[in-house]
């Protein structure tokens, strides 16, 4: 089984910004595999698919942000998900728009949500896949992660979503190492 959650805001007026990422990878993955993620459970937005061997479960929390941790908690411990075994999609000031960057585990870097998964957790040892949104030149960057991508922006993104979607594939059927390998 790979459990794979996106994180974002839920609701109309987060939809498109950045800090939402996570959510926009997540709904272009289950496109990609066929899959809708439209199910009510743990709090989230789910949806499940064995493709070949493999179990797949999407997950997009409806906690906000930074309460992501209940709703990831509550998936994994209902299906007894190894944490090697989950992902988690999210947005990075760190990293310039359009750049993704697999890790195996480590620090939470100040985002909330991977804070707050690992807190749930008890761990940080959870793959994730950090999707970059840049830092603002100027301003406060809650406001700039709270806030949509420019329309110059909105191609880039897009490009970086798709990219995220074939890595999210390989992990799922050859494992994080040629994920590394493939797309870092």
């Amino acid at each position: 089984m790979k459990m794979i959650v996106g994180l974002g805001n839920p609701g109309g007026k987060y939809l498109k910004t950045r800090h939402n990422f996570g959510f926009m990878a997540i709904d272009r993955l289950a496109q990609h595999l066929e899959m809708e993620c439209n199910r009510k459970k743990f709090q989230s937005l789910l949806c499940k698919k064995t493709i070949g061997q493999e179990e797949v479960i999407l997950l997009k929390p409806q906690t906000f942000m930074n309460l992501s941790g209940a709703a990831v908690r509550e998936a994994v411990n209902m299906y007894k998900c190894a944490l090697q075994d989950l992902m988690v999609v999210c947005d990075d000031l760190d990293l310039p728009l359009g750049k993704i960057r697999i890790r195996r585990g480590g620090g939470c870097g100040g985002h909330r949500g991977l804070e707050s998964i690992a807190d749930g957790l008890g761990s940080t040892d959870f793959p994730r896949l950090k999707l970059g949104v840049g830092r603002p030149a100027v301003g406060d960057p809650g406001d700039y992660v709270l806030s949509p991508f420019s329309r110059e922006e909105e191609a880039m993104a897009s490009e970086a979503a798709e990219k995220a979607c074939q890595a999210l594939k390989t992990w799922i059927f050859e494992g994080i190492d040629v994920c590394m390998n493939e797309f870092n």
